[in-house]
């Protein structure tokens, strides 16, 4: 009804012109949201013209998503409603991120059909923090460097590069790669045969090798071996020793085989295949012919 006598609102009657309910309008009121302008005779809450423009504001921020200790923030001017569409607006993104990767967990998990183990264990690696993800990684680079000075500068500098995110709307098939790179890195047997690796990195180099030599030396034998490989050379086949000698030169090949066994074994090759996943790149790993490179030094002796 409406109280003639000074042109205020029920609450019933700001109900009809608004289109909400009762029970919303007095919830509203309850929480300090709406306040009413005063009491009727009977006791009723009166709103007037100013208290209808405030619902209108209050019903648009409520259907954004925004909670009422926002909508009361913007009401009472402690924030403008651009401040706080900001925050909401950080808020979902969060939220959306959050669904994608509970998406991709549960793609995946349908995908492979995990046991309840697994998927707990996924769930887990794939919910930590960016913060958390970086740490695990960073701390597998900082224990594979620690010490070793004269690692190849270009090669420490793509090292401390790997340290690879999930993305913020991964695949299934990223959240596969991530899981299995964060069990990976924190294993102390791969840990210890990336460091030997890099080990060997470091004591190759002298004072007058020039940075970037080992990827230098890599380029040239994925280059020079995978010439040899779609010319059909096998790794026993009298031309491989020619191919050897083009990529090795006066090197002793037990110890680059030596070098190769180390730092090109499978499991260091599913590593670099995990972070290729991970970054979106094409898999550029050149397992076969590091391989097609150590079964020839191996054929060597035979020769």
């Amino acid at each position: 009804m409406i109280e003639n006598s000074t042109g205020l609102l029920t609450i019933g009657e700001l109900a009809r012109a608004t289109g909400l309910t009762v029970r919303t309008i007095r919830y509203w009121s309850d929480e300090d949201v709406l306040t009413p302008v005063g009491r009727s005779a009977g006791g009723y809450r009166l709103y007037d013209a100013g208290s209808f423009a405030r619902l209108e504001l209050i019903r648009t921020l409520r259907e954004l998503g925004l909670g009422l200790a926002h909508v009361r923030a913007v009401l009472s001017g402690e924030r403008t409603v651009a401040e706080v569409a900001a925050a909401h607006v950080a808020a979902l993104d969060a939220q959306i991120s959050s669904l994608k990767v509970t998406r991709a967990v549960l793609s995946t998990v349908a995908r492979r059909g995990s046991s309840a183990e697994e998927t707990t264990l996924m769930n887990k690696l794939a919910r930590l923090s960016a913060a958390e993800r970086r740490r695990i990684l960073e701390e597998f680079v900082e224990e594979t460097l620690h010490g070793l000075d004269t690692v190849d500068p270009e090669i420490r500098k793509r090292m401390l590069a790997t340290v690879a995110e999930l993305p913020e709307d991964p695949t299934p098939e990223q959240v596969d790669a991530w899981v299995e790179l964060a069990e990976m890195v924190q294993d102390p047997g791969f840990r210890a045969r990336m460091r030997r690796a890099t080990e060997f990195n470091a004591a190759d180099r002298g004072p007058e090798v020039p940075a970037g030599a080992s990827l230098w030396f890599m380029k040239r034998l994925v280059d020079r071996v995978g010439e040899a490989r779609r010319r059909g050379v096998a790794p026993e086949a009298p031309e491989a020793a020619e191919v050897l000698r083009e990529v090795l030169g006066d090197a002793d090949p037990a110890a680059v085989l030596e070098r190769l066994d180390t730092a090109f074994d499978d499991r260091l090759a599913r590593y670099r295949e995990l972070l290729c996943v991970l970054k979106g790149r094409p898999l550029a790993v050149h397992a076969e012919e590091f391989a097609w490179t150590a079964a020839a030094l191996r054929a060597l002796p035979a020769r």
